[in-house]
């Protein structure tokens, strides 16, 4: 009975050993492809000719993380501007030297259940991990 407790805790052992690290992987990449991204679209949205993030650029940018292989419909982006005024209209684009901020966030799907073979509690299923960044708008009318 003693020799069936430690195989399986070995097995258990084991199996985290070999598969943690495939999987705090894949959550590094992701979380490395977020923050890429909200640096690409603050660039892109800050600069002199735009001022702003809109609805389009998002859904540029949801069809680029998806070809990651992100789910887009569970990607959320939360566009703001320092000052209160909307950051995702092209009519009214955001004057020079207002930031314009921008968080992208995505469920942790799973990637810390194979902890919870060596006693690890996961995070919740509802915590998200999330990118964020800022940046002055450089727009001039």
């Amino acid at each position: 009975m003693r020799s069936i407790l430690v195989f399986v805790l070995f097995a258990a052992m084991l199996c985290w050993m070999m598969f943690s690290p495939i999987y705090k992987h894949i959550l590094i990449v992701r979380q490395a492809a977020l923050q890429q991204e909200v640096d690409y679209l603050l660039e892109i949205g800050a600069n002199g000719s735009h001022g702003y993030i809109d609805a389009a650029m998002i859904a540029e940018s949801k069809a680029r993380l998806a070809a990651l292989g992100l789910k887009s419909a569970d990607i959320i982006y939360t566009v703001a501007s320092t000052d209160g005024t909307v950051a995702t209209s092209a009519s009214a684009p955001l004057l020079r030297g207002t930031g314009l901020s921008l968080t992208i966030s995505y469920p942790y799907e799973g990637l810390f259940t194979i902890d919870q073979l060596v006693g690890i509690e996961p995070p919740p299923s509802t915590d998200r991990m999330s990118a964020r960044g800022m940046k002055m708008s450089e727009y001039v009318p």
